[in-house]
């Protein structure tokens, strides 16, 4: 695999060279590697996935840009990416054989613990992957309310939920619901975007269902 350089430029492609980002893009990748899990326990890996995913392909210099990281850092974690097989490089959009982009690969990335329990060292990845997940939720649904005012009047009632309840369920009814948590995301997630002329916003949706006690 090619090794992420920094370009001779670093301006957006047009609209007709961008392809489609979103996490629609190719689906689920099932990860059941602790190598590949491994490289996303970074929280600066984890942002640099998240603005491919969402604003579609990048340079180093444009992701150190709008990460406020430094160009070598950005080098460094993308290496780390690329060797996962997390991102790829978009070679049709560079201008020159010196500027490169890069891209996620297809699949939005997602694990089971239970996949890594067999191996004490891979479970330990998979719980700092977990944890690391739960701190970037919990740091987004804080970023939305530090910026609410900064957003157009539309935005800022009624676009965001907070939700919570207690059930009484066996583990058959907790898998039940869990599944059917992710596929009403997953649906959303996979619709193609009108082209209806109104404007959208990039729009963060997790939940969690869990055992626990008040």
């Amino acid at each position: 695999m090619t090794e992420p350089t920094e370009p001779t430029e670093a301006t957006e492609p047009t609209a007709s060279q961008q392809p489609a980002a979103g996490p629609a893009a190719g689906g689920v990748r099932q990860i059941a590697d602790s190598r590949v899990l491994a490289a996303l326990t970074h929280p600066v890996r984890r942002r640099l996935l998240d603005l491919l995913t969402v604003d579609g392909p990048a340079t180093v210099g444009l992701l150190a840009e709008r990460t406020g990281q430094a160009v070598g850092s950005i080098s460094h974690h993308l290496k780390v990416l690329v060797g996962a097989e997390l991102v790829e490089e978009a070679p049709e959009l560079a201008r020159d054989r010196r500027e490169r982009w890069w891209r996620p690969t297809a699949g939005t990335p997602r694990w089971r613990r239970a996949d890594f329990a067999a191996d004490p060292a891979a479970e330990a990845v998979a719980d700092a992957a977990g944890s690391l997940q739960l701190e970037r939720q919990a740091a987004l649904v804080r970023g939305w309310s530090a910026a609410r005012d900064d957003y157009p009047e539309p935005w800022r009632e009624g676009c965001a939920v907070a939700t919570e309840t207690w059930l009484r369920l066996t583990p058959e009814e907790a898998r039940e619901l869990a599944g059917e948590l992710v596929s009403v995301l997953a649906r959303w997630a996979a619709r193609p975007v009108p082209e209806d002329g109104r404007a959208r916003e990039s729009v963060f949706a997790f939940a969690h269902s869990v055992p626990a006690r008040p």
